[in-house]
């Protein structure tokens, strides 16, 4: 693992058997995570009456909105690519408080979704949390397709946010790994 310094180790486990492996994000990676946000996004736009023009420069604001935002607020995170054969395939943002570690965000490529890399990815971050008696937030849309994994591993909806939910795992919440 190329993390510079970032101990990804105990999370790593399941995510190596799988084939993937992290690396810190730099700025040459930023089109890609802009390619991959939209990819989170399109199920959305296919509803707006706007030209292939409007959606593309609405989602580089949106990017860049959103990248400036993480930036801003979660100042110590680990800002990972996730890498599958060499190809960038995901990202996972992830700042380790006292209480709890957040997952700012984890996104994968669409081709890739379904196919339990994010869940090796989830479980790994558990098994790390767990180990270290903590918490796991994060902050899920709705409409999200992953909300059912989330909850299937043991995540607990805690605050409803608007559009978003408030998910939280505990050690002691056992996940549904069966599927």
């Amino acid at each position: 693992m190329n993390l510079s310094g970032a101990d990804l180790n105990s999370i790593a486990r399941r995510s190596r058997e799988m084939g993937l492996s992290f690396r810190v994000m730099s700025d040459n990676d930023l089109p890609f995570l802009e390619d991959l946000y939209a990819s989170t996004r399109e199920d959305e736009l296919a509803l707006a009456p706007w030209s292939d023009a409007e959606k593309q420069e609405f989602i580089k604001m949106q990017f860049h909105a959103q990248h400036t935002h993480y930036q801003k607020h979660y100042p110590d995170a680990l800002w990972l690519v996730i890498e599958l054969a060499d190809k960038l395939i995901g990202r996972l943002y992830l700042e380790r408080w006292k209480s709890e570690h957040r997952i700012i965000d984890i996104a994968i490529i669409t081709k890739k979704r379904g196919q339990g890399l994010g869940k090796a990815v989830l479980l790994d971050l558990m098994d790390e949390a767990a180990e270290v008696d903590k918490a796991i937030g994060i902050h899920v849309e709705k409409n999200n397709q992953a909300m059912e994994l989330y909850h299937r591993l043991g995540f607990k909806t805690i605050e409803d946010k608007g559009v978003y939910d408030l998910l939280k795992w505990q050690k002691g919440n056992q996940p549904n790994t069966a599927s």
